[in-house]
């Protein structure tokens, strides 16, 4: 029996690892113990009633969807959840909870009738009745999309062609930039917003990837004509990582028809890459200038007050509250894209509800660092400080004071001087890890590193030691 609900749940895992990233994956389902399978309810083990809720509120489809596949529409799940892990002289108290099964979502409005010769070249159906669906996520909207400086124009270009799809000049409109910087998001949110107050138009979202499968497939069973049919339909067209198309000229000698067709009838073409139509590589030059007809728009990097609000947006959805001093912290350590920023969000709270535990900075600090440790590439101001501090052998709170001792300068300058070149941190970022100090005085550490390993064998033997700790020369 043992044997079976494990491998019932191990095959409900690989469903629903399929659905959602690495990170989430191993945050919220890796720490789940299935019990046993009886009368075709599902039990399994999750280690507070925090991680209940959190489970019934993000992933309870998912959940859904790898239990009917598993045993069926009548299976069942149950939660047993540990609410006392106990001690030596008292047992650990579970509670029961029955997971109602999730309630169907409205039909959606009335779209457009499906002639019967326009099949979906969709794996999954996409007609139900008479409805096509839009493969859009719901929880991708305007309301929580943060404006920041950093996607300021991209968003409002996104707002204009959501307002009037295919009316403005920002068709198409081609938004570009790095990875997990929020294109997806502000794609999904116009389809989201087109598709709540124009019931009449179809919003089809799919990626590039997606769209070229589904093209070879149609080439295998001779039915192209039926694939550019179907897109041919399409109101509003939304293709993400159209970069992925490089070097695939059928694919793209089918979509330069279907886009033609879709401009000229007035539709709406929203397209994401991971760089400028300039920058495209491997695509025909026809192609290349129709991404050019409209707005291009660049998402870059959040500055710190856009991760701030980032931070606090999540936070208030979720209805966490934590101290700001740890919300600043966040913003400070990650500098990179918004997608890690939310993964270590939502890996902070998984460990205090784990651990029992209020979130504080150290456990802040312990999360980035386990999540980082299996990254050797990934170098972090924290580990920068510990082993500056241990060659050194000066405390923590030594560099991040006040003093003005040389036995504490020149530590601190050589952890900045490190700090810049091991991380992606401003100059900002860096003076908040060392007391809150001002980017004049990193810049100030940096250029006094650089310039006395230029003159003196000693400072550049001891800095290249450090650098070698950390993978450098």
């Amino acid at each position: 029996m043992q044997r079976e609900v494990r491998t019932v749940w191990n095959n409900c895992l690989r469903i629903i690892q399929e659905g959602i990233p690495e990170q989430s994956f191993k945050t919220w389902f890796e720490p789940i113990v299935p019990l046993k399978l009886e009368n075709h309810t599902l039990t399994i083990q999750v280690p507070s009633q925090f991680f209940y809720e959190w489970l019934e509120e993000n992933y309870v489809h998912l959940l859904r969807k790898a239990i009917d596949a598993e045993i069926g529409r009548h299976g069942l799940l149950e939660y047993s959840i540990t609410v006392d892990k106990g001690g030596e002289k008292k047992p650990p108290i579970d509670i029961r909870v029955t997971a109602p099964k999730p309630s169907m979502p409205p039909p959606p409005q009335r779209q457009r009738t499906v002639e019967p010769d326009i099949r979906s070249p969709f794996n999954l159906p996409d007609l139900d009745g008479n409805e096509l669906t839009s493969y859009l996520n719901p929880i991708y909207t305007f309301d929580n999309y943060v404006e920041g400086d950093c996607n300021r124009l991209a968003r409002a270009a996104g707002i204009a062609v959501a307002q009037k799809p295919g009316v403005t000049s920002f068709n198409p409109l081609m938004v570009f930039g790095g990875v997990g910087l929020g294109k997806t998001h502000l794609v999904q949110a116009i389809g989201n917003h087109i598709k709540g107050h124009n019931s009449g138009k179809f919003v089809l979202y799919v990626s590039t990837e997606k769209f070229t499968n589904q093209y070879i497939i149609a080439v295998r069973n001779n039915n192209v004509q039926n694939f550019s049919n179907f897109y041919l339909r399409v109101d509003v067209l939304i293709l993400d990582d159209v970069q992925f198309l490089s070097g695939k000229e059928k694919t793209q000698e089918t979509f330069f028809h279907i886009f033609n067709h879709l401009h000229q009838s007035g539709k709406q073409i929203i397209m994401t890459s991971d760089r400028p139509p300039r920058e495209l590589q491997g695509l025909e030059d026809r192609l290349l200038s129709r991404f050019k007809w409209g707005m291009t728009a660049d998402l870059q990097t959040p500055d710190l007050e856009t991760r701030i609000a980032i931070i606090l947006k999540k936070l208030q959805a979720d209805g966490i509250d934590i101290p700001y001093e740890v919300v600043e912290y966040l913003a400070h350590s990650i500098d990179t894209n918004v997608r890690e920023l939310e993964g270590v969000i939502v890996s902070l709270m998984a460990h205090a509800s784990l651990n029992r535990r209020d979130i504080d900075l150290d456990l802040a600090r312990s999360t980035l660092r386990h999540i980082v440790v299996d990254s050797e590439k990934v170098v972090t101001v924290e580990g920068i400080l510990e082993a500056v501090t241990g060659h050194f052998n000066v405390e923590l709170s030594e560099l991040k004071g006040k003093s003005r001792k040389k036995e504490t300068v020149y530590p601190r300058q050589v952890a900045m001087y490190l700090a810049k070149e091991f991380t992606d941190l401003s100059l900002k970022s860096i003076g908040y890890h060392f007391g809150g100090r001002d980017h004049s005085t990193v810049i100030h550490a940096i250029q006094t590193i650089s310039e006395a390993m230029q003159t003196n064998k000693k400072i550049q033997a001891e800095v290249n030691q450090l650098q070698r700790h950390f993978g450098g020369k």
